[in-house]
């Protein structure tokens, strides 16, 4: 049953794939904050998933984030995300990323809920 408070965490360690020089968002040897967000989304349809029936699952919607720190290579980053909000489909989470050091990132996801044949049959 989705519920407000449902969390999990995902993990990852900055290599040259995950970069910003790397992934064009910028030309530096750092976390890249598309890499952040991805991650984010990451645990926030990882805290959600035991709870849909396997005809189900959830697509971002909005990210509204701040990247505020860099981390370095080799650094282990750790997202997560916690259910604020249930509106039928609609799924609000706050999110959270943190290196070693403390917090790099944080801000509100939305998620909605979709049936995956459905959802699907609309890709071209």
């Amino acid at each position: 049953m989705l519920k407000e408070g449902l969390t999990a965490r995902s993990r990852v360690t900055v290599t040259e794939a995950n970069t910003a020089a790397t992934m064009g968002s910028g030309d530096l040897p750092v976390f890249a904050t598309p890499s952040m967000v991805a991650l984010m989304e990451h645990a926030a349809m990882t805290a959600v998933a035991p709870e849909l029936d396997e005809a189900s699952t959830t697509v971002g919607a909005r990210m509204d984030t701040t990247h505020l720190k860099p981390s370095g290579m080799g650094a282990e980053i750790v997202a997560t995300a916690v259910l604020t909000a249930v509106e039928g489909r609609k799924l609000t989470f706050r999110v959270k990323a943190e290196d070693g050091e403390g917090v790099i990132g944080e801000g509100e996801h939305i998620r909605y809920v979709v049936d995956r044949v459905k959802f699907m049959s609309k890709v071209k």
